[in-house]
């Protein structure tokens, strides 16, 4: 605790002191201002320390503190009503405080014990806390282990009765198998019983020979002191602390279990997604790859057919540019093989045009095609990036 003193002033002084407050710069009565606060502060602290002790000390423990300054524990306690009130006779006031003030042994001998009584009241707080933490991981073990047995007898429920004691022709729950199904569970409850029976009394025998071998161990002076058990007391928080370190690893490490699952499981339907999807652009490529393979195909009949077909336009066409007049019945049978060589001419062109207008069907087919094919691969480039 910090030892602060008080600035006395006598009625003679007044005048120097109003002087003295006139001299300064407001920078100075602002940081006069801010040190009498502080100093304030500290009075304040130490006052309401000194209030806490007085309140829990016996009046007997006083006499040693008011013995230091000659005062009892009665003007002890008015100390506090006349530091306030020190506009009246500041002269007296100022021998009177001087003459009980604490000094600094007494005032470390507070602070000791206040300091005592804070980590009594810590080490209370922390045991209570304990106990109340241990009753909550009882409790919350407890209605684990309870909704367990709960969901695993409503699992053998349903699959027993509800599924199992079906009447197949009615649809309905056979009585006799409920019952046999009731009278098991309370065999085996009463089997329980009577092991968890024989547990505790074979415990409570443990606990007598524990007793007994205690009592003997008090009796020869065996017994372990308040620091074994200190001891004892640290190594089991140490481990358990370890304890916990421990499953907060597995927590951890569960946690990046689940999330690695998950992930794998949205990869393994991707994949499966994208096998499906190959899978299907291979037949259909297949199936392109026919198709553009009799194209072709045709196309080549095609080509032959028509350079056949103007090879023999052009033969006709010499044919018809070499020609001299024949005789007239030789004009008239030349004219009629004329007609019938034109007749041809113009089937043959006919085959032509309608061969040329098929390739470009076909070769428009065959681009389109590509396109698509095209497009289908960058749609998949995409997908992969």
């Amino acid at each position: 605790m910090a030892d602060t003193e008080s600035i006395d002033t006598h009625d003679t002084s007044n005048e120097a002191g109003e002087d003295a407050l006139q001299d300064l710069t407001d920078e100075q009565l602002y940081q006069l201002v801010e040190d009498a606060l502080r100093a304030n502060e500290v009075l304040a602290t130490e006052t309401q320390m000194f209030e806490k002790y007085l309140k829990r000390v016996e009046p007997k423990d006083l006499t040693g503190i008011a013995s230091g300054s000659g005062a009892t524990p009665s003007q002890s306690s008015q100390d506090l009503v006349r530091r306030v009130d020190r506009k009246r006779s500041k002269s007296r006031s100022s021998n009177i405080d001087k003459s009980l003030r604490l000094n600094a042994e007494q005032k470390c001998d507070i602070a000791q014990r206040e300091i005592e009584e804070l980590r009594e009241e810590i080490d209370k707080l922390k045991e209570e806390s304990e106990k109340v933490l241990d009753l909550y991981k009882a409790i919350m073990e407890e209605a684990d282990l309870r909704l367990a047995e709960t969901k695993k007898e409503s699992y053998e429920f349903d699959r027993d009765i509800m599924k199992g004691a079906v009447n197949q022709s009615s649809g309905k729950v056979v009585a006799e198998k409920i019952v046999r199904y009731f009278d098991d569970k309370i065999r085996s409850r009463d089997t329980l019983i009577e092991k968890l029976r024989l547990k505790n009394s074979t415990l409570k025998v443990q606990k007598k020979k524990l007793h007994l071998q205690l009592k003997q161990k008090e009796e020869m002076g065996e017994v372990l002191h308040e620091v074994d058990f200190n001891q004892l007391r640290i190594e089991n928080q140490q481990y358990l602390e370890k304890i916990d370190e421990r499953n907060q690893d597995l927590l951890r490490l569960k946690q990046m279990a689940g999330t690695t699952i998950q992930v794998l499981n949205s990869y393994k339907k991707k994949l499966s997604t994208l096998t499906l999807e190959s899978e299907r652009l291979k037949s259909e490529i297949a199936s392109r790859n026919d198709l553009l393979t009799r194209i072709d195909a045709e196309t080549t009949v095609v080509e032959a057919e028509r350079s056949l077909a103007e090879k023999r336009n052009k033969k006709l066409r010499q044919q018809l540019a070499d020609y001299r007049v024949p005789e007239v019945m030789e004009y008239v049978s030349e004219k009629a093989d004329l007609y019938e060589l034109q007749k041809k001419v113009k089937s043959w062109e006919r085959k032509v045009e309608i061969a040329d207008m098929a390739l470009k069907t076909h070769r428009k087919t065959w681009q389109q095609m590509k396109i698509s094919h095209q497009m289908a691969n960058q749609y998949h480039m995409m997908e992969a990036h």
